[in-house]
Order: C-alpha cells, then sequence, then structure tokens
C-alpha cells in the first residue's frame, strides 16, 4: 500500500521536474529549446501515467477489501 503512494508521490516529482526542465532549459546541463521541451514532455508524460496507474493500484485495493 505504501508503495501506491510513493507512486503517486514520484509521479508529482516528475510533473514538476519536466516543467522545471521546459522553463530553465537545463538537465544536468544547458540543453538547447527543443531538446528541452521534447524532455520536458516526455518527464510530464511519465509522471501523469505514473499517477494514473497508481490512482488505478489504490482503487483496486481498496475495492479487494
Amino acid at each position: 500500500m505504501m508503495f501506491n503512494w510513493l507512486s503517486l508521490v514520484t509521479g508529482l516529482f516528475y510533473i514538476v521536474l519536466g516543467i522545471v526542465v521546459i522553463l530553465y532549459k537545463f538537465f544536468f546541463t544547458v540543453l538547447e529549446p527543443g531538446v528541452a521541451y521534447a524532455l520536458g514532455v516526455l518527464l510530464i508524460l511519465y509522471g501523469i501515467f505514473r499517477i494514473y496507474r497508481a490512482i488505478s493500484k489504490i482503487k483496486n485495493s481498496d475495492n479487494e477489501k
């Protein structure tokens, strides 16, 4: 159960990281604008996927009880 909540927090972290990469165009090194935008969008989409999967698992575990 704790893993599902941790996965939810991790998803939020990925979304914030994606927004930071888009705004500052930096991810361990200075990025070109196109690369920063693509990486930022990818991180945001992955964060949304993690949140969706965590919520799905939380709902399924509540239904089993």
